[in-house]
């Protein structure tokens, strides 16, 4: 019970990531708020936690519109009476180099990526207490250079450095900022990029894939839900503004 007493905010907890962190976090204790764009993905999450007599509150909202999000969060603290935890998970893909690269396919990038990422923890700030953690989600793509995927890893190097400069300015708040960068994790985000490395053939993009892994697997979401919930708990409590590389040696090499 690790999160016991505490409310926690997770970003895109319809699926993947987002909803194995989601109910990890339940089970470890927390009441959580379960945000997705999706009204639907949002409330299978809930109901999912429900079930297993955890407490959720079902949450819409797109987190690049300030409106929302701040509602979101209103709704939650009202529902639960705080917020101590923020996974800022959600996010979106985007595939092509430079040359080819849509302009509002950036844009869109960048405005859930990074934007959301703001915006959810500027709202959340407001209620975040001395003993508090963000959690914000990067990606490997962010530390190294993965071929036609121009936008999505300069999203997630901004999401980077966005959280080193969040855990030094709320370090004296006791507010504790810690970015995780997954290797390839097997979601629904990751197959259209699988699809595409194996020139439409699945089996062929993961070959391709787990050559650059030396632990010989892809992630599974409940991986990462681990690491996020180790982040927010207090056993994590001397670190902040730390990069953590959940990928399987991808990066080591």
């Amino acid at each position: 019970m690790r999160l016991n007493g505490k409310v926690a905010l997770v970003t895109g907890a319809g699926s993947g990531i987002g909803q194995a962190s989601a109910l990890r976090f339940a089970a470890e204790g927390a009441a959580v708020g379960v945000l997705d764009v999706s009204a639907e993905a949002a409330a299978l999450t809930a109901m999912m936690i429900d079930k297993e007599d955890g407490r959720a509150l079902a949450l819409a909202a797109d987190v690049s519109d300030a409106e929302q999000v701040e509602a979101a969060v209103e709704a939650l603290v009202a529902e639960f009476g705080g917020l101590h935890v923020l996974y800022n998970n959600a996010g979106v893909d985007s595939r092509g180099s430079v040359a080819v690269a849509e302009e509002a396919d950036w844009d869109r990038c960048f405005a859930v990526n990074v934007k959301g990422t703001f915006l959810c923890s500027r709202a959340a700030l407001r209620h975040l207490g001395e003993g508090s953690s963000i959690v914000n989600q990067a990606s490997v793509a962010g530390l190294v250079g993965v071929m036609n995927f121009a936008a999505y890893g300069a999203a997630k190097g901004a999401v980077i450095a966005l959280t080193r400069s969040m855990a030094v300015d709320l370090a004296p708040r006791g507010v504790r900022v810690n970015v995780i960068c997954p290797g390839t994790v097997f979601t629904p985000l990751m197959e259209p990029m699988l699809r595409a490395r194996g020139d439409g053939d699945m089996a062929v993009g993961l070959a391709k894939t787990l050559v650059k892994y030396p632990i010989g697997r892809l992630g599974t979401p409940e991986d990462i839900a681990n690491v996020a919930l180790f982040l927010a708990s207090d056993e994590a409590a001397f670190m902040t503004g730390s990069v953590v590389t959940p990928d399987g040696g991808m990066t080591a090499q």
